[in-house]
């Protein structure tokens, strides 16, 4: 983005007193993230797409949470959700190879790789130059503590637990 486009960019902005910004695939690389966190700690596993396990396990949230705004039962905590996910997957004919090799201790710092998500490499830089016009914010179904592990650059968290959504 050129100088002139961030003057109309921040122009635009005018008025604007707060952003809501979803955070999963907009603000950070979930993708990238989680399948570079499985590399990184499991990296003796060879020939593992690691892409495709990312994929599937947010695919899985994405079904569980439909299931659940379409008046299923279930945990609406992320972090709960996530893990019942990774378990099922584990247990499944593609992935049981590796619910074989990741005891407890492995299963529950997986879980929270979606901690430790980093952002696109220019979301911080924006969210910067955003929140010099305005309040910036999350407005996600992650929960209070994934949100709150990845708050650095934001001024507020808005979260469907906090308004049970």
């Amino acid at each position: 983005m050129g100088v002139q486009d961030r003057r109309d960019a921040m122009e635009a902005l005018k008025g604007v007193e707060a952003i809501f910004f979803d955070v999963f695939g907009t603000v950070v690389d979930w993708q990238g993230g989680v399948s570079q966190e499985l590399n990184r700690h499991y990296e003796g596993l060879l020939g593992i797409d690691w892409i495709a396990f990312a994929r599937e396990w947010r695919a899985g949230y994405f079904a569980t949470t439909r299931r659940i705004a379409e008046g299923g039962t279930g945990s609406m905590n992320v972090d709960v959700v996530h893990r019942e996910i990774l378990d099922s997957m584990l247990a499944s004919p593609r992935w049981e190879h590796l619910g074989l090799l990741w005891d407890e201790e492995k299963r529950r710092d997986l879980t929270l790789a979606w901690h430790r998500l980093s952002g696109w490499p220019d979301s911080k830089e924006g969210l910067y130059a955003i929140k010099k016009q305005a309040i910036i914010t999350t407005l996600s179904n992650g929960s209070v503590k994934l949100l709150v592990d990845m708050v650095s650059n934001w001024q507020l968290i808005t979260l469907c637990e906090l308004q049970e959504a």
